[in-house]
């Protein structure tokens, strides 16, 4: 199994995801530095808490730039899949842009609570190899406030209070909204589909 590259973010789901990544039996390398992206073959972004803490972070490492010229399959988590997108709502923060789109609150409303929280049911919207073995309405966890729109790139949505993007989708470029290391068999089946995900 070739090395990834798990970008330190500060985020408190460093060591869960780190620990699924090494059970699937990737080789797995710390990144808190440009020199710690060289010869890995695939790099995760994960991500808890605050948009703009998560960009200060980035640039504190000078990872920003590094993370955009990127020439192997990158995927965002939670926080790490915003942080792939143009701007957050969230401190009104200006992200990696990989992708187009503003990251938005959701919108809390009867029985609708922010921030999303607990299980929901992913809706495939287009074909992708992220989605290989993962059945028709499966489930995953979620633990956000902040979510980004519906686009071209989306691979499955999520309802609450409205649609959001819960997988993504461009290229090589990949992000989950939901934690793919506390979603059990369909988020393992992810990590497995972006480890074997195919590369120039």
């Amino acid at each position: 199994m070739s090395s990834v590259g798990l970008v330190d973010a500060g985020g408190a789901n460093l060591g869960s995801v780190r620990y699924a990544l090494e059970r699937r039996g990737a080789q797995v390398r710390m990144v808190r530095a440009p020199a710690d992206l060289e010869g890995v073959a695939r790099v995760i972004l994960p991500g808890v808490g605050a948009a703009a803490e998560g960009m200060r972070r980035l640039h504190a490492q000078a990872l920003v730039e590094p993370l955009r010229a990127l020439q192997v399959p990158l995927m965002g988590i939670c926080l790490g899949m915003q942080l792939l997108f143009e701007r957050s709502e969230e401190g009104g923060v200006e992200c990696l842009g990989l992708l187009p789109g503003v990251v938005r609150r959701l919108t809390p409303a009867l029985g609708v609570r922010v921030p999303h929280m607990g299980w929901n049911r992913l809706l495939a919207l287009r074909p992708s190899p992220l989605l290989e073995g993962i059945p028709a309405g499966a489930s995953a966890y979620f633990v956000h406030s902040y979510a980004a729109p519906v686009t071209s790139d989306t691979v499955a949505a999520c309802h609450h209070g409205g649609l959001f993007a819960a997988m993504v989708q461009r290229g090589p470029l990949c992000g989950a909204q939901f934690h793919p290391e506390r979603s059990a068999t369909a988020g393992d089946r992810l990590l497995r589909n972006f480890l074997e995900i195919e590369h120039p």
